[in-house]
């Protein structure tokens, strides 16, 4: 736009850019990545023996049902169904419409980490409001349910540098959908609901498929081939010659009852 402002003179410097191959801007790199299960289980043994005793349950809901930090840090109880047959999370404000209400269900292991937190959360505070906040507000121990907490940064970098981990927050919410993406339990359509995206091309960007899940995916194809039943040639014989034997008597009935 401002080369085209400056007329002749920005072609001129137009030209010169495409020569030195310095007219696009450079563009950073992926940096998202997938936590192998060994990292995944280093993290949550570093934030289990954290002092933030908020770092651990915030890290299962991030490996387990792939929420965003903000969705995380924003959460109030209300939203969050431990107790009913079927437990579920209700997502709340979010960083995009269709991410907003979207609904996730607990597995066990993040279930057993949230009952366990709501009784310290109880013991801390004296009850649980539906209104109040699930991470409440205060470091290193939450001070104020009423209140958010305002950041995790400071547990999980503590977290990720005992489990001698490198990555980012954010690859938690990879890891969670490149987990459903291999599982193969889980199609497109689920994924997308659940991580609350609705394009292709982000559930492509978060599904970071391990050469491992593709292999397993090929070496089924011989398993498959492997079940399949072999006609041999003796079999496909008597399967021809049976049909003919049939249609051969047909025909003789008719010549028998034709003379009659």
């Amino acid at each position: 736009f401002l080369l085209r402002l400056l007329g002749d003179q920005g072609d001129g410097i137009r030209a010169r850019l495409r020569r030195q191959k310095a007219l696009k801007l450079a563009t950073g790199k992926q940096v998202g990545k997938a936590y192998t299960p060994e990292e995944k289980e280093r993290l949550l043994v570093a934030a289990k023996a954290a002092r933030s005793p908020v770092i651990y349950p915030a890290l299962m809901m991030a490996l387990h049902a792939g929420m965003r930090d903000a969705e995380i840090r924003t959460m109030q109880w209300a939203r969050l169904d431990l107790f009913s047959p079927r437990p579920y999370i209700t997502v709340g404000d979010s960083k995009t419409e269709a991410g907003e209400g979207r609904t996730i269900p607990l597995n066990s292991e993040l279930l057993e980490a949230m009952v366990e937190y709501s009784k310290w959360y109880t013991k801390r505070f004296g009850t649980i409001q539906p209104d109040w906040y699930v991470f409440a507000f205060g470091k290193p121990w939450p001070k104020d349910p009423t209140r958010p907490v305002v950041s995790l940064k400071t547990a999980w970098k503590n977290a990720r540098k005992k489990a001698k981990v490198e990555g980012r927050w954010h690859d938690n919410r990879h890891t969670f959908i490149t987990g459903l993406a291999e599982s193969g339990e889980a199609g497109d359509e689920t994924i997308r609901d659940m991580a609350g995206h609705v394009s292709n091309q982000m559930l492509k960007h978060y599904s970071h498929i391990r050469m491992e899940a593709k292999r397993r995916a090929v070496e089924s194809l011989v398993s498959k081939k492997a079940d399949t039943v072999t006609v041999t040639p003796k079999t496909a014989a008597s399967e021809v010659e049976m049909p003919a034997m049939l249609e051969g008597s047909a025909k003789e009935s008719t010549k028998v009852e034709h003379i009659n």
